[in-house]
């Protein structure tokens, strides 16, 4: 039976708040990203749309697998650039929906190991155009190193790094859901607590680490011929990249609950999007719309 104005008060449990009347104990209101919000199926769509798109392009490309354009820039590299950036939008949707255990261990871990790969394979393509380019002489002796040996060693010792942070991460301080209950009074964020964030940031650290290596080499090499100038679109994927996440830091800090999950997806899909329109799309333009460019004589026309 509620008493009002009584000397003697009882402290409401954490999941219960006071109601307006103060004499009686309500339950807080449960929040996380959902799949019935607004917000979380937008950003679901928006991953969804953008894996579809990316697998058009990839099936473009096994279609005209043969022809001067999908062969000219290592297309065993572009396959799998293009699987790694599907993986990239599709692991977006693994932060929509109520955190579990498994999620909140994996989510962070597999983000962070997709997209060190993905840019691995953005800078061991970049790295053949420049040695595609100083081998075109015939008596060369780079020649030797346009098979597949230096981008395998390339996206190997790349990512290898990125999977010892996570590693590490994994096994000393483990992410674990977390009941936030004093970002608001009369709501419990249910959201994943990263338990160190020395980690988090080292892993994004090592991943703009990568992305800022692939854009000076790039930038570097921006003013090759036309055969190669798979560089300068690189530059302008990477610009993409950088500055995203730069832009991702101040907005992830200055947010709380759904909100900072929403900021992270949309990071994701945008750096995603950057590296699929800016590297692929042009590629795709002149394959469906302009196939008379797609010519070993109009190629080889573009570079004298």
């Amino acid at each position: 039976m509620p008493v009002t104005d009584s000397l003697d008060c009882w402290k409401c449990p954490e999941d219960q708040w006071p109601n307006e009347r103060h004499d009686a104990c309500i339950p807080k209101v449960i929040e996380f990203l959902t799949y019935e919000e607004p917000l979380g199926i937008t950003l679901a769509t928006v991953a969804l749309f953008m894996a579809l798109l990316n697998g058009l392009v990839l099936g473009i490309f096994i279609k005209h697998r043969d022809t001067p354009i999908v062969k000219a820039n290592n297309r065993e590299l572009s396959y799998l650039l293009l699987l790694g950036l599907m993986l990239c939008f599709l692991c977006a949707l693994i932060f929509i929906g109520n955190p579990t255990a498994i999620t909140c261990l994996f989510r962070q871990t597999i983000f962070g190991v997709i997209f060190s790969i993905s840019v691995s394979l953005v800078l061991a393509k970049t790295i053949i155009v420049v040695i595609a380019f100083k081998a075109a002489r015939p008596d060369s002796k780079l020649q030797r190193l346009l098979g597949t040996v230096v981008p395998k060693l390339v996206v190997c010792f790349c990512s290898t790094g990125q999977c010892i942070i996570c590693a590490v991460w994994m096994l000393c301080n483990p992410p674990f859901v977390e009941c936030n209950t004093k970002y608001s009074d009369g709501k419990i964020i249910i959201q994943c607590n990263e338990h160190n964030i020395a980690f988090f940031c080292c892993m994004l650290g090592y991943l703009g680490g990568l992305a800022i290596v692939c854009f000076v080499v790039a930038f570097l090499v921006r003013n090759l011929p036309g055969t190669f100038n798979e560089a300068k679109f690189i530059t302008f994927s990477m610009l993409v990249f950088v500055s995203v996440w730069l832009s991702f830091i101040p907005a992830y800090l200055s947010t709380q609950g759904k909100y900072m999950v929403a900021v992270e997806i949309f990071a994701i899909l945008a750096s995603g999007a950057g590296l699929l329109s800016c590297i692929f799309l042009p590629k795709c333009y002149i394959i469906l719309l302009q196939p008379h460019k797609n010519t070993r004589k109009n190629l080889i026309g573009a570079t004298q």
